[in-house]
């Protein structure tokens, strides 16, 4: 869930600032070379909130089905790594393009 809220976080910091700019204006107005930075921040924050909520519902899933074996299959070890791995997942799909 912490993971969630960073990505969600981010989102309304990073993203939606300069996104409010550009529909004030109809325009970019900000420097050209921040626009790509931005379009792959843009994708990393969502992507991240994405897969953050098909982890979410995943662990969810795990915990329904086999509520005794969970804390056997879902360690803390666990759970960082898939984590870790849902934002280099998103980092590589949004800053790799550019």
């Amino acid at each position: 869930l912490v993971s969630l809220f960073m990505s969600d976080l981010m989102v309304g910091l990073v993203v939606m600032p300069p996104a409010m700019l550009n529909q004030l204006y109809g325009r970019w107005v900000l420097r050209g070379d921040f626009c790509s930075l931005w379009y792959s921040f843009d994708v990393m924050c969502c992507s991240a909130s994405i897969l953050n909520l098909c982890l979410i519902s995943l662990d969810r899933y795990l915990l329904i089905i086999s509520p005794l074996r969970y804390k056997l299959r879902m360690t803390s070890c666990r759970a960082l790594w898939l984590i870790l791995a849902t934002w280099t997942l998103a980092a590589l799909a949004s800053f790799l393009p550019i």
